[in-house]
C-alpha cells in the first residue's frame, strides 16, 4: 500500500516526531479525510506497514522452508534466511516504536512456533540433537541470532548462523562418553 510506504520514507528522513498526518496525505496523492478514514495517526500506518513487513518475512521464512526435502537443511537456510532479515536495521526511534504492542507478541509467537516445528522435524530425521526440547531450541536460535543486527558483513551473519546450528546438533557418544569429553 502506497501510504505505508510513503509513510515510512518520510519518517526514514525526517524523523518520527516531524511527520504530520497532511504530510502523508500530500506525498500519497490522497486527502487527508480520505487517510483519517483509514488511519487515526501517524504511528497507526507504521504499525500496518510493520505488520506488512512481518507477514512477508513470514512467507519467505516458508518460502525457504520448502525449497529443501532435507530437514537439516531446511533448518540451515531458515535460519540463514531469518539471521540475515535481523540484519536489516531501521531507526532506533523506528525501531523502538514499531516492536512493542500486541502484533509483536503474535509475531513472534508464530515465528518461535514455526522454528519449534522446523527443529521438531530435524530432531525426528537426527540431524538436531533430541535432549533439549524443540520450544527450548527455538527460543535459543532466535536469541542467538539477534546478534545478527550487529554484525558488520553477510559473511559474518553466515558464521553465526553455523555456530547457532553446531549448538543444536546432536552429540556423538564415543565409548561412554559424548566427543570432545576429557578421557
Amino acid at each position: 500500500m502506497w501510504i505505508l510506504d510513503t509513510t515510512v520514507a518520510l519518517v526514514a528522513e525526517h524523523g518520527l516526531a516531524s511527520v504530520a498526518m497532511s504530510q502523508i496525505a500530500e506525498q500519497s496523492g490522497i486527502g487527508r479525510a480520505t487517510l483519517y478514514k483509514y488511519f487515526p495517526d501517524v504511528e497507526a500506518i507504521l504499525v500496518a506497514w510493520h505488520e506488512r513487513q512481518v507477514t512477508d518475512h513470514l512467507e519467505q521464512l516458508a518460502a525457504v522452508r520448502d525449497r529443501s526435502a532435507d530437514a537439516g537443511k531446511r533448518l540451515e537456510a531458515v535460519l540463514e534466511t531469518y539471521a540475515l532479515i535481523s540484519r536489516e536495521r531501521h531507526g532506533s526511534e523506528l525501531a523502538a516504536l514499531l516492536h512493542r504492542g500486541a502484533h509483536v507478541a503474535r509475531a513472534e509467537q508464530q515465528l518461535s512456533d514455526f522454528l519449534r516445528d522446523l527443529l521438531a522435524e530435524g530432531a525426528a530425521a537426527g540431524d538436531v540433537r533430541d535432549d533439549v526440547s524443540p520450544d527450548e531450541l527455538a527460543c535459543y536460535c532466535l536469541h542467538a541470532l539477534t546478534a545478527a543486527s550487529t554484525l558488520p558483513s553477510e559473511g559474518a551473519v553466515r558464521r553465526l548462523v553455523m555456530v547457532t546450528l553446531a549448538g543444536g546438533r546432536p552429540h556423538v557418544v564415543l565409548c561412554g562418553q559424548p566427543s570432545g569429553a576429557r578421557r
